[in-house]
């Protein structure tokens, strides 16, 4: 049923061919507009024509479209007076295969009057065009201007090279926590045999001095700026712990280094071991032992990492710049050589 019903609608469909201007001068155009009458769901296949191919002897296509879903429109020419007869055109609908209605073109010679001759020139040589300095001038002072481009990136480019880089190296190094310096310094003392010495001075400013930075880098107050009362009170405001026996060896201290006051040795014994008792009860041992060390650059060396990423960046953009140029520079030759 399908297949009748498609052979009954292809019956019914036309063909039709019209072609306009009938007569036309050598060299002009003319269309041929083929027309198909079928449904909107018909399967209409058209000619296969191609560009520069000859309809017939003489006539030549030009182009070929398709303005609208039904119609195909023909753009032929020829250069050959003469009355051509145009054959029809095979269309097929649905698969059915139909022809449109044949055609004819006039295509009217040029009446020449041979009688004057005069009138007509001859065939001219090929023309130089002129030179003109406004056509290439763009072109020209880019070119100029890439060329300073090229050697202020070289000048930059040695300033560089000259600029030679600062490295900077980072240290990771082992470091003694607050109490493990403390007792390092406390051991040194006994070494000397400072605690029998009779330079009493000696052996109390050292002790003192080794508490002195133990205390400053575990509570993180200037203990070595302070008197001995201002150490206790501002220990007393963070920690309770040995804090008498600390009060007693500050005051002996003081007493032999600014009142020539004498101590005997085991005095000085029990002093020294307050000394340790004090650090063992206060230090901080779950600290890291590690420290990084970064370099401290000079402001020289600043400076020259500054020059540095400003050349860098300097010499970046004017290399973007040129590239810009050149290509703008060949495409302007270009356009103009054309």
């Amino acid at each position: 049923m399908i297949s009748l019903a498609a052979s009954v609608l292809a019956g019914l469909a036309q063909v039709t061919a019209r072609i306009e201007p009938i007569e036309m001068a050598i060299g002009q155009q003319a269309q041929v507009l083929l027309t198909v009458e079928a449904g909107e769901g018909d399967r209409v296949e058209w000619p296969v024509l191609h560009q520069r191919q000859m309809l017939v002897p003489g006539v030549e296509i030009i182009n070929t479209q398709h303005p609208t879903y039904n119609t195909m429109q023909i753009t032929l020419t020829s250069f050959d007076g003469s009355l051509y007869h145009l054959p029809s055109f095979k269309v097929k609908v649905n698969g059915k295969e139909m022809a449109t209605n044949e055609l004819a073109l006039k295509v009217m010679e040029v009446e020449v009057d041979t009688t004057k001759m005069e009138q007509f020139y001859g065939p001219k040589d090929v023309q130089d065009n002129p030179f003109q300095w406004s056509d290439w001038a763009p072109a020209f002072w880019l070119s100029v201007l890439m060329l300073v481009l090229i050697a202020l990136s070289y000048y930059l480019y040695l300033r560089l090279r000259d600029n030679k880089p600062i490295i900077t190296r980072i240290k990771i190094v082992k470091r003694l926590l607050p109490h493990q310096k403390a007792m390092k310094e406390i051991e040194q003392i006994k070494a000397d045999k400072m605690v029998t010495s009779e330079n009493q001075k000696e052996y109390y400013t050292k002790l003192t001095d080794t508490l002195r930075k133990y205390i400053e880098e575990r509570y993180g107050f200037s203990a070595m700026e302070m008197t001995s009362a201002e150490i206790i009170d501002r220990l007393m405001q963070t920690d309770q712990q040995s804090l008498d026996e600390l009060r007693q060896l500050f005051m002996t201290a003081d007493l032999v280094k600014f009142a020539k006051y004498s101590t005997m040795i085991n005095e000085n014994d029990a002093n020294l071991v307050n000394a340790i008792d004090f650090i063992n009860q206060t230090k901080q041992e779950n600290q890291p032992t590690e420290e990084v060390q970064k370099p401290q650059l000079s402001e020289a060396d600043q400076r020259s990492q500054k020059q540095r990423r400003v050349l860098q960046v300097a010499i970046g953009a004017i290399a973007v710049v040129t590239v810009v140029i050149f290509c703008y520079v060949v495409y302007s030759i270009y356009q103009l050589m054309s």
